[in-house]
């Protein structure tokens, strides 16, 4: 019997591969019972174009003190925040990775926020 850890790494798997036949980038977000964090990598996968998370320290300050990391109104902003930084390289264009967990919550305000912020997906 697969672990919850080893479920949802067996969902990812097949995203990725379907993402990797696309070649285009991907927003991938990984999230944990503190923070949220989101990169937009390259499409054949070899470097990080943009990357956004609660842990950073100016982000922290303006979610309001340590602690705020894990909700909705803290993914909107990383949402919103990558989306700025793949723009400014460049890149206009992604797929969703939600990297097996569910797209509810955290990770829908993180792709919603990246939508509305002018990335295409």
């Amino acid at each position: 019997m697969l672990t919850k850890k080893e479920q949802r790494l067996r969902r990812a798997r097949q995203t990725r591969i379907r993402i990797a036949n696309q070649g285009v980038a991907r927003l991938t977000v990984n999230r944990t019972n503190l923070h949220i964090y989101a990169s937009v990598i390259s499409g054949d996968g070899s470097k990080v174009i943009a990357t956004a998370s609660t842990a950073e320290a100016e982000v922290r300050q303006s979610l309001g003190g340590s602690g705020k990391g894990g909700n909705v109104a803290a993914a909107q902003v990383i949402g919103k925040r990558v989306a700025e930084k793949a723009k400014a390289a460049g890149v206009e264009k992604v797929a969703f990775d939600r990297a097996g967990f569910a797209y509810h919550g955290r990770v829908k305000a993180l792709a919603d926020a990246a939508r509305e912020a002018g990335l295409q997906f």
